[in-house]
């Protein structure tokens, strides 16, 4: 990693513990006005050599290799007036993941992405305006956390968000398997595969939400911008040919006394993309699907959440999520079908209260046009071997996670590839990993 990555890790743990534990010491029995906290993300990946009878510009490199990433993020959040804050997070990024995050659907860090140049990059991540209305006399505490102020809030609200923001702040949220800077490290367990959820290179978009939460249940409505090209740095601007609107519904449970929850997602997408079919059947346009783009193309899909506490210390989780696959992946992945479960064991049962272990399963799926673009030599923005003798992309990931003090976490990681980028003719990959991660 550049000298200029960890003399930007000394300033920023310096400056930013410094006026994190002056924020904190604040009088904790009252409502907090404003909170600064911080966060910061090593992750270091290793792959040893692997079997390929090809390889293609979009390939994971099948001799040995290894990538650093580096994720900085300043969280700053302050009340302005009953019921409303405002959020900025400065973010600093910098690395790249192996193979420059190519080769593989279910991509083996959520903390890189698909930029060119590796070097750290500044850059505002949110920038929104949140207003709560309380829609019950009863309130709860919460504690100080990111991008959240100490304080009390109704237990059963309606909430309007504005501005620049990961649409993952809001949505497919889950107890188990959502933070790569916590949880698992593979983007298929983050979010739902099969999601195309709008974003920049980076994650974000701009648009609102709608938030309409009571302790049973939860719904969620957003509409938000699409970027000018897949996995595009640049918004669209022509919000009414470019946008995408996103649905939830949540219900909370118990069983037994153990916490459970399910979430039901929809999605629609219209872009500036292009079809597979019209890349595949016209010469003219040489298996290029970027020539096809136009307006007209639309994507839809469904993501099923769940999750279920099943002991004092564990639970499970699984995700199913689908999209047509009939017009290019536009800003997540290459992932049109998706099913992901899992079992997390949490470090209480052995004394440890704040560490634990994670193991699931993740298998990817394309649809048909999809495959047989990639198979004659087609090529997506993440993946495209040169030919594909298709297999389902199957993930199998697991990882530790110590917590070593109160501000400390290290987390090593192990991922089994089978079929990389959908390809039997390449693989298995063994990946293996190692994460820092400070939060002040």
């Amino acid at each position: 990693m550049s000298k200029r990555i960890y003399q930007t890790i000394i300033i920023s743990v310096l400056l930013i513990s410094g006026l994190s534990v002056a924020a904190q010491q604040a009088d904790s029995t009252k409502d907090e006005t404003w909170n600064l906290d911080f966060q910061q993300t090593m992750i270091w990946q290793y792959h040893p050599a692997f079997y390929a009878k090809y390889s293609g510009a979009n390939s994971l490199i099948p001799d040995a290799e290894n990538a650093e990433s580096l994720t900085s993020t300043i969280y700053f959040d302050t009340r302005l007036w009953t019921g409303a804050q405002f959020i900025l997070n400065p973010e600093l990024a910098g690395g790249t993941g192996l193979s420059k995050v190519l080769g593989m659907a279910g991509a083996l860090n959520g903390e890189t992405y698909r930029v060119g140049n590796p070097a750290p990059d500044e850059y505002f991540g949110r920038i929104y305006l949140r207003q709560v209305f309380s829609l019950s006399k009863d309130s709860e505490n919460i504690d100080d956390d990111l991008n959240q102020l100490r304080g009390k809030q109704p237990v059963s609200y309606l909430s309007f968000n504005a501005g620049k923001f990961s649409v993952e702040d809001f949505f497919d949220a889950n107890s188990y398997s959502h933070d790569p800077r916590t949880d698992f490290y593979n983007w298929a367990l983050m979010s739902g595969g099969a999601w195309d959820y709008p974003a920049n290179t980076r994650g974000y978009t701009w648009g609102f939400v709608i938030e309409l939460v009571h302790p049973s249940w939860s719904f969620r409505f957003s509409s938000v911008m699409e970027p000018q090209v897949a996995n595009g740095p640049y918004m669209d601007m022509d919000i009414a040919a470019a946008h995408s609107e996103i649905v939830e519904y949540g219900r909370m449970y118990k069983i037994n006394g153990k916490k459970g929850a399910i979430r039901f997602l929809g999605f629609f997408n219209q872009a500036h993309m292009g079809n597979y079919s019209d890349a595949l059947n016209n010469p003219v346009y040489n298996l290029d699907v970027t020539q096809t783009r136009s307006y007209a193309h639309q994507k839809g899909g469904f993501l099923i959440n769940a999750e279920q506490q099943i002991g004092d210390y564990s639970g499970i989780f699984s995700r199913v999520s689908w999209n047509d696959g009939q017009n290019e992946t536009f800003a997540f992945t290459e992932i049109d079908r998706s099913i992901a479960a899992g079992y997390v064991l949490k470090g209480g049962a052995w004394k440890r209260d704040d560490d634990k272990v994670e193991i699931a399963v993740v298998i990817n799926g394309l649809s048909k046009v999809h495959e047989e673009y990639l198979a004659v030599g087609g090529y997506g923005f993440i993946i495209g071997d040169g030919a594909l003798n298709y297999g389902y992309e199957t993930i199998i990931e697991a990882n530790y996670l110590f917590k070593f003090t109160k501000n400390f976490w290290f987390t090593p990681d192990y991922q089994f590839v089978i079929n990389p980028a959908y390809n039997k003719d390449r693989g298995p990959v063994n990946v293996f990993g190692m994460r820092l991660h400070i939060e002040y």
